[in-house]
Formats: structure tokens, sequence, C-alpha cells
């Protein structure tokens, strides 16, 4: 019935369902496919979304002519898994080394873009692809990444006129003009699927830059889970000039096309890879830390102006776009994901595909934060209305251990927190899983204040095993409901739903045989030397 509805709603891919790539020629009119993923943004923080202090054209412009999607879970909290999720259409837990933050890339993990290629697409990307992962030099490692060949090489020159970046932390890669480079490259007539991924608004900034760019701190719409002071929307504000880049340059992409003619013929989806570099949102099993911007535009097959309240994950991504390539997922290992074409096709808004009742995430290892690289494992399940976290290792410190060893010293110990003599937060000496950041600093150096530690504890401070939050409601995850008797069948309901996912694929945390395993891979990122914690020696 699926491919039936293609052919008459997408008449364009009509000789798509060939699964022979030896046919290539006869299929000029393949949709070409621009990806566009920012580093770190959560759900709220587009103009399109209602944020009065970020604008967002292009995000915007796309979520206009095309689908919105209100309910998208990333693969993960944190950057590397969430991107194995999608190339792979696997979740992160399935994928080995190779879903894991800063570990390897192993051959046996075939991403959707080789398959595209093999089928006559012409594959690249510019920036950031498929990583922080360790790629090559060792055999079982595949060589190239997994996004493609990389386009990156047209770079901003520091101190020149061309050099219009809002910020000196800005990446230097000019990704519009790289993307130009990708398509004059390009065979004519040849499908083409691009990955552009910026590394914006990924830390650092360059402090300030907001305000000195014209942004107002009342604008910012502070989250609940942070004090309201000045400190904090002021680093929100150089947040937000960092997605706009991150806008500007998928604006000039879609300029281009238009200019040559290709616009027409292109699937834009817009995303971001998880949520905003700030405490208790990325690397955190929370809304502001795996529900992500999404949405998709090609109006002559997807009916335009819709926006939609179905649960999709990133594990999705790539039957989506095998299925709308017209390519085989034969030479991938088996897919978890299920394509969410027929949400694209509908002319519904709100929910189309009910059979979707849940969205699943997880994470591991992020940076190296606590004792021998340990990591803290959590497992997520979202429905339309409520987010149930498991934290399944709760005597580990979430945001990383508040005290480390100096790297300097013979075994001494850094001052608890990072605080030095004079009240100084040192972002390197502790909680080391937040990104170094004034909101962070600020809640450390003012963790004395009783005002403020409520949310330097929800930052940083030990996690019960099962939070559960009723998100239409709570949508900063501050009230814990698990345990509440009136939402006792809810939070049943979704733990079973949870664990039968975990066992079905064959998550090791939930079937082993090693449920340790994760913290064994080696990890090819910069570690930390931390004490060995009391909690430890005790279990």
């Amino acid at each position: 019935m699926k491919c039936l509805k293609l052919l008459v709603l997408l008449p364009i891919l009509l000789n798509a369902c060939r699964p022979s790539s030896t046919e290539v020629g006869e299929l000029p009119n393949r949709p070409n496919i621009l990806f566009a993923i920012s580093d770190d943004q959560s759900f709220a923080h587009t103009s399109f979304a209602g944020a009065g202090f970020v604008n967002t054209p292009a995000f915007d412009q796309i979520a206009k002519n095309g689908v919105y999607f209100r309910n998208c879970l990333s693969g993960s909290p944190g950057c590397a898994p969430s991107r194995s999720a999608i190339v792979t259409g696997r979740y992160h837990w399935q994928n080995e080394q190779s879903g894991q933050h800063a570990s390897g890339w192993l051959k046996k993990y075939v991403p959707f873009v080789d398959l595209l290629t093999a089928n006559g697409y012409y594959t690249g990307y510019t920036g950031k692809g498929v990583g922080p992962f360790k790629y090559g030099e060792i055999d079982s490692l595949r060589e190239e990444n997994a996004a493609g060949k990389a386009y990156s090489s047209i770079r901003y020159q520091e101190g020149t006129e061309e050099d219009e970046r809002f910020g000196k932390f800005i990446n230097a890669i000019n990704y519009a003009a790289n993307f130009e480079d990708f398509l004059s490259r390009r065979e004519v007539g040849k499908p083409f699927f691009f990955w552009y991924g910026a590394t914006e608004p990924h830390r650092a900034y360059q402090e300030g830059i907001g305000l000195e760019r014209g942004k107002k701190l009342e604008d910012v719409e502070v989250p609940a889970f942070f004090p309201d002071v000045a400190t904090i929307r002021s680093d929100l504000l150089d947040y937000a000039v960092e997605i706009e880049w991150f806008d500007l340059h998928l604006q000039r992409m879609l300029e281009h096309l238009e200019s040559i003619g290709e616009l027409e013929n292109t699937v834009v989806i817009v995303t971001s890879d998880n949520g905003m570099p700030f405490p208790r949102a990325k690397a955190n099993g929370y809304e502001y830390g795996i529900h992500v911007p999404f949405a998709v535009s090609f109006p002559k097959a997807f009916p335009p102006g819709r926006q939609v309240d179905d649960l999709i994950s990133f594990v999705d991504l790539a039957p989506t776009i095998l299925e709308l390539t017209g390519t085989s997922s034969e030479g991938m290992l088996p897919i978890s994901g299920k394509s969410f074409m027929d949400v694209l096709t509908s002319e519904q808004e709100g929910l189309v595909d009910a059979s979707r009742q849940y969205a699943f995430n997880g994470r591991e290892r992020h940076s190296s934060s606590r004792y021998r690289n340990l990591g803290y494992p959590q497992r997520m399940i979202r429905d339309g209305r409520y987010l149930l976290t498991w934290n399944q290792r709760p005597a580990r410190w979430p945001a990383g251990a508040p005290q480390r060893l100096d790297p300097e010293g013979d075994g001494a110990l850094l001052p608890m927190y990072g605080l030095d003599e004079n009240g100084i937060h040192h972002s390197e000496w502790a909680f080391t899983d937040v990104d170094a950041c004034p909101a962070k600093s600020y809640l450390v150096e003012h963790s004395d204040n009783d005002s403020i530690r409520y949310y330097f504890d929800l930052a940083y401070a030990k996690r019960p095993e099962f939070e559960f939050f009723d998100i239409q409601n709570d949508p900063a995850c501050l009230n814990n409901l698990s345990g509440n008797p009136e939402y006792r069948e809810t939070e049943r309901r979704l733990k079973e739903a949870l664990v039968a996912k975990l066992k079905a694929t064959g998550d090791p945390r939930a079937v082993g045989p090693n449920t340790e395993i994760f913290d064994t891979y080696t990890r090819y990122s910069p570690i930390r030397d931390f004490p060995e914690p009391d909690w430890y020696i005790k279990n």
C-alpha cells in the first residue's frame, strides 16, 4: 500500500522503486536531499517555535513550506551517539563502540550514505559529519567519515575583509561556499545528498557577543531550571547568535539551489543533534536535552504548511531517506527505525500515524568525567505527554564528578566543585559533562546562596533511579512524578514499554551478557583522572 501511495503522491519517484543502481541514468528526477544539522540546539529555540531572542528565517521557511514536527527526539542527548542513530537507523546501544562518544567507527556499521552513493547519488558533507569518532589507522575501523566525502576546504581567513563571522569562536569553514563547490563538481542531472553539519551553536562562544550584536536581555525566555539573572540571559543571547550563523548558511544554500533551478526538486531536512549546551540540557535525559527542532520541506510532494504531533526519532531518518530515494537497505545492519513517509505525504495535521506511540532515547559515556572514564547510563521513553527517564547508575554523578585529580600534581585533589581559593570556578576541574560556560560557572560560584542552590542541585546533584514528567505542563522537567499514586498506571505502562524495547533491540544494559560493556570501549579523546569514589569501593 505504501508503494501505491507513493505512485499517486510522488510521481517524480515513479522509477525510484527499482532497486538496481545500474538503472540510475533512467531516474533523472529523483529528489535531491539537503540535510542540515546544527550542533546543540533545543526544540524551543527557533523563531518559528516562538523564541523571541533568536531569528531563524531559513528554518522558518522550511517549516512554513513543509512539515514541522512538534515531537522529534534525537538519538541521544550527545552528538556522536545521536549522529550514529541517524546514519544507521539503529539505537546507539545497538552499535557497540560506533554508538559511543569519541570511540571507533567499525566498518560493519554501514551508513545509508554509502547506499545512496552506490545507487547513483552524488554525496558529501561539510563541517561536522558523523562524529566525534575515530576513523582509520586500525584495520577494523572505517576510513571515511560516515557522512561521506568532506567538502570543507573553503575557509574564512581571520583578519580579512571577507571574514564575516559573528564571533571569534565560530568555525572558519564557509559552509555555504563549500556546498556550492560540492554542487559545481556534480555530474549534470545526477541527484545529490548533502550533509550540512555546522559546529554551531556548540561551545565555545565569544562572551557578550549577543549584546554586542544588539540583542536584548529582556527578550530572553529563561528556562525554568535556571535562575533568571543577567549572566544566564546573556549566555543565552550568545547561544542565539550561533544558531543564527547556522541558519544564515542554510539560507544561502537555499538561495543557491533556487538560483540554479534545483530547489523545487530538493527535499530539505533541518534539525539538531541534541539539546542546548547548558547545564541540565545537553547530556541529560530531559526535554531540553533530547527534544530537537525538526522540519522537512518538499512542496511538490509533501503537502506544505502542516504541523504534526507524531513522535519520530532519529532512527527513523535512515528508512525514510532510503524509501524516498528508492534505495534498498541491503548491506546495512538491521534497521530499528520506521519510515515516516506516510506522515510527510499526508494532508493531515496533528496526529497522523497513531501507531507511533513512543519514541526512545539514551546515553552512555559523554566526556571523560568520572573515575575510570565511567559514563552515566540513561534510557528514556517519551509519548505525546509524558517522559520517563531511567538513570541506570544513580550512584554516579550525572554531570560528572565534583572533584578532579590535579593533572600536574602527584595525585593531589583539585578543590571541590572546581572553586579556587578566590571563589572562581574552573570548568575543567569539576562537572565536566557540562560544557564550560558562564551559566555553569554562575551556578557553582553562587551555590552557597539558598535561592541559587536549588538550581545548582538541579544541574549537578545525584538523581533518583527513575524520573517521570508531564512535559505538557512541565517542559523544564522539574516535578518528578515517579511514585506518585495518581500517575502509577501511566508510569508502569512507560516502564514496561521501555524495557520491552530495550530487550527487543538487544541493549546490553537490559539483556547482557556484559551489562557494563559501554564503559570498556576505547576513548580516543583526552582522559581526565578522578579519585575513586566511596560508592565504587562499596559496590
